[in-house]
């Protein structure tokens, strides 16, 4: 006889979600891919290896990059408080966090664009020290850790929170400060988690587009970035070259977690043996 299973339904199950990843994700990527395989090698590469193209996909890298490396230590340190104390206003903290994905990007956006500005009551205070944020590059930073922050807090977050105290315990007793505890007892444990969120955050940020384009002033070779060179494309019916810039950064995203999931597994297996 067989054995019944666990789940009731799971065929049901597997096939109703097989079906919708198919349609909701797998069917757009083989549009992709098929719209791009018409094109020759020469074409493509004249496409993907624009000047303009290759500025954007370093503006791009370089400001995703520095936005999640904030927002690993941002990050961290949040979701420590929000796990490890208790104050007034925790809740409420707690809720803001996820307030980026509620949000939409483009209302976010002209938000940190109104507050950015030389005349913003964040903007002013930088304008006497030369220091532009808005319509700058630091605009483009900004925007990014303002949309992919939530990854990392969500991702740190229970980990933290299942952590064994018996672990810091045994590493007071056995005379480590604060620091060293932290660095060789918690953090190997929470490596994977802020890797895994690291990953989730710079590919967000690689893809940004809305938050972005409020406020980075999109002006080509300098705070221009992908997702906004192939919505241009898009607006000049040039279908076959946005397709052949998305498969770009779709490959550097695929990329990026295959190479994140890889560490993180060898990370587990290090320390959890």
């Amino acid at each position: 006889m067989p054995r019944p299973r666990v789940i009731p339904g799971f065929g049901l199950a597997l096939g109703g979600t097989l079906a919708f990843l198919s349609l909701a994700t797998l069917l757009p990527l083989g549009a992709l891919a098929l719209k791009t395989a018409g094109l020759s090698w020469a074409e493509f590469w004249g496409y993907v290896a624009d000047p303009r193209a290759v500025s954007t996909y370093r503006v791009t890298l370089f400001a995703a990059t520095v936005a999640t490396g904030f927002n690993i230590v941002i990050g961290v340190l949040a979701a420590w408080i929000l796990v490890r104390y208790e104050f007034p206003g925790r809740r409420l903290l707690d809720a803001a966090i996820d307030l980026p994905f509620a949000l939409p990007t483009a209302v976010a956006g002209i938000a940190l664009a109104t507050l950015t500005v030389p005349t913003g009551p964040v903007g002013q205070l930088f304008a006497p020290f030369g220091i532009k944020i808005a319509y700058a590059f630091p605009g483009i930073i900004l925007a990014m850790m303002f949309t992919s922050l939530p990854f990392i807090v969500r991702t740190v977050q229970p980990v933290l929170a299942d952590l064994e105290p018996q672990l810091e315990e045994a590493a007071a007793s056995l005379g480590a400060g604060p620091a060293s505890t932290f660095f060789h007892v918690i953090l190997p444990e929470l490596l994977p988690s802020i890797l895994a969120g690291g990953a989730l955050a710079l590919v967000r940020s690689l893809g940004e587009f809305g938050a972005v384009v409020f406020i980075a002033g999109n002006l080509p070779f300098k705070t221009e970035i992908s997702a906004l060179l192939i919505y241009i494309r898009m607006d000049e019916f040039d279908y076959v070259g946005a397709a052949a810039l998305a498969t770009v950064i779709l490959a550097a995203a695929l990329v990026l977690l295959l190479a994140m999931n890889l560490l993180q597994s060898r990370l587990y297996r290090r320390f959890h043996g």
